[in-house]
């Protein structure tokens, strides 16, 4: 019915693009996580977790020191909370983050189990009623407005104009904002925008303080920041990480079956 498994990672490791035939919850309970799935890529901060389509191809990256804890579903388990076509970021709640760390301290459960199929019903409900998380962000295809994008996430604080950004990866301004438009569904400068607010949450949530996070994700000044980051994602930076740094102390899955991250 379910099964789990608990694994530690280091600050920037990649895990290389992968695809389960079960679903996967995947969360992390310290350090910050990015998840890229085809053209689509999401940022996990601690508090939050990601659902994961069966066969859904996807890669991870770390930020920090990542405590993982995933939760694997078989595809014939059917329950409404797993019935998404993508990917999808959830908030975790305290109750939700206590069960994910009691499946992982069990290691699977079973349905002929009595105590586990109900403790897989509470854990279905959680996910279902859980608050949605950050957006995902679309990434181009084309080779030079991916390497325009790319370049954005990697040095959000780099204070390139349009123009010279479009100049370094090969096309023109005109060219730049048609790709984005085309591939992305939205202009340049509004993706610019969701990709440093994403990159700032990575930052929050290392802990390193607003006016910190403002700056090196490319912002003039930390009001312009924390309006923008409101008006995204409804909340201020704080609040929206707020009281979900805690860590726990769940031993990796060894006894009743663990799954590949």
């Amino acid at each position: 019915m379910a099964r789990s498994l608990a694994t530690t990672y280091g600050a920037g490791y990649v895990i290389p693009s992968h695809a389960h035939s079960w679903r996967q919850l995947l969360y992390a309970s310290s350090g910050a996580m990015t998840v890229f799935a085809e053209r689509l890529a999401w940022m996990v901060p601690p508090g939050r977790a990601v659902l994961i389509p069966a066969q859904r191809t996807h890669s991870i990256r770390m930020w920090g020191d990542v405590a993982m804890r995933s939760l694997y579903f078989p595809a014939e388990f059917d329950a409404e909370a797993l019935r998404m076509p993508e990917c999808r970021v959830v908030s975790v709640t305290p109750l939700l983050r206590e069960l994910i760390l009691r499946v992982v301290r069990l290691a699977a459960l079973d349905a002929r189990v009595t105590a586990e199929a109900n403790l897989m019903n509470v854990l279905m409900d959680e996910l279902g009623a859980a608050a949605d998380g950050p957006p995902a962000l679309p990434m181009p295809t084309d080779s030079r407005a991916l390497e325009a994008a790319v370049r954005t996430m990697r040095n959000p604080s780099e204070a390139l104009r349009l123009n010279e950004l479009a100049r370094c990866c090969g096309m023109s301004t005109r060219t730049l904002e048609r790709l984005f438009r085309a591939e992305t569904g939205m202009p340049f400068g509004v993706w610019r925008q969701k990709a440093r607010l994403l990159e700032s949450i990575r930052l929050l949530a290392g802990s390193r303080s607003v006016t910190h996070a403002a700056i090196e994700s490319g912002y003039s000044s930390v009001s312009a920041y924390i309006a923008a980051f409101r008006q995204t994602f409804g909340a201020t930076p704080r609040a929206f990480l707020g009281g979900n740094s805690s860590s726990d102390s769940s031993r990796p899955a060894n006894s009743r079956g663990a799954g590949q991250a």
